[in-house]
């Protein structure tokens, strides 16, 4: 029998940052311009207020490899909480402003408001669980079910839910598809064009269509084929909830 604290103790919602943080001057950056380079020294912590941010480090052959996006109300660079070195860099993805507290700053106000200090622990801890997400599914995903596994987790981040169940996102290239799944650009487009006519996903210059009930369904019948275990009665190409998608 669970604890009766356990059964009335509500859920809290995570902590919100920035309302512990002063405002700051805001600073604007042009698409593809660099915020910060990998092993630069680590003394800022950003608030993205429009635009959208990619984090990425480079590899041994000169490729970039995303690490992750970030859009607007959203934090990055937190690895100046823990570390003197970036371990990647940052770029704009579009025009963007943001805002920007030096690590003396935020040490400062955790001391003086706990809060502050329990909100990035959470958001130190989700982005975390993403990661071994991503690192368990490098090891044991081919690229279709990278691929798909990282659509589905963009579209709950970045998507807005429509009607007919579908979840409509913002533009996303093939590019940083496969700079986050670790292929090349071409090979995405083939798995997109792919999923595009099998009516999976919708995508067009303004933006991306994903049915995700329809991708969940096709990631279990994948991983059943993948492990050699019968999937009796699931479809092959289970159809999308809807069909209601962007016009070129």
């Amino acid at each position: 029998m669970a604890p009766t604290w356990a059964a009335s103790k509500p859920y809290a919602a995570p902590e919100d940052p920035s309302r512990y943080l002063p405002w700051s001057p805001i600073a604007e950056y042009r698409k593809r311009q660099v915020i910060y380079n990998q092993n630069e020294p680590s003394t800022n912590i950003y608030l993205i207020l429009h635009g959208k941010v990619k984090l990425f480090r480079l590899v041994k052959d000169g490729r970039q490899l995303l690490v992750n996006m970030y859009q607007t109300d959203e934090f990055f660079g937190e690895s100046a909480l823990s570390l003197s070195q970036r371990p990647e860099g940052a770029m704009a993805l579009e025009n963007t402003k943001l805002m920007s507290w030096s690590i003396s700053v935020v040490e400062e106000l955790v001391r003086r408001q706990p809060r502050l200090g329990i909100a990035f622990a959470q958001m130190l801890a989700r982005r975390t669980a993403e990661f071994k997400q991503r690192i368990e599914s490098f090891s044991a995903d081919n690229l279709a079910r990278r691929l798909v596994r990282c659509l589905i987790s963009l579209s709950a981040r970045m998507g807005t839910p429509q009607q007919d169940g579908s979840v409509k996102m913002v533009p996303v290239t093939h590019e940083l598809l496969a700079e986050d799944i670790g292929t090349a650009r071409e090979i995405v487009s083939q798995y997109m064009n792919q999923f595009r006519k099998r009516g999976y996903l919708q995508y067009s210059r303004k933006g991306i269509v994903l049915y995700p009930d329809a991708f969940d369904a096709w990631l279990r019948h994948a991983s059943r084929q993948a492990a050699n275990v019968p999937a009796p009665g699931e479809p092959t190409q289970p159809p999308p909830a809807g069909r209601q998608g962007l016009k070129e």
